[in-house]
């Protein structure tokens, strides 16, 4: 019997990889996004591996791919939350502005 590639170990190492890439090149939103999928997917091919593991390879894709998913989900939530802090701080510096123009 051949051991076969564990369906979805490639697609939560390679939702990982973008994820973080995603949250340098673009925005902590999509990173997020990304990050849940190869969660899901590294569960789903977890599970499917602890059933039967002798009929599988490739598990250690499924731990990093999952360990990549949480540092990009991480990375995003931080984003966000600076973001929101940046702005609130912008938003709350302007609405207690003096009038600059009355003297």
């Amino acid at each position: 019997m051949q051991n076969e590639p564990l369906p979805g170990a490639s697609t939560a190492l390679t939702m990982g990889i973008i994820s973080i890439v995603s949250f340098f090149l673009c925005c902590g939103p999509f990173a997020a996004v990304f990050s849940i999928i190869g969660l899901v997917k590294a569960k789903s091919a977890e599970r499917l591996y602890l059933e039967n593991p002798n009929s599988y390879t490739d598990y250690s894709n499924v731990k990093t791919g999952k360990v990549l998913s949480w540092i990009g989900l991480i990375l995003s939530i931080i984003g966000i939350l600076i973001t929101i802090i940046y702005f609130g701080a912008i938003i709350a510096f302007i609405v207690n502005q003096d009038d600059f123009g009355t003297y």
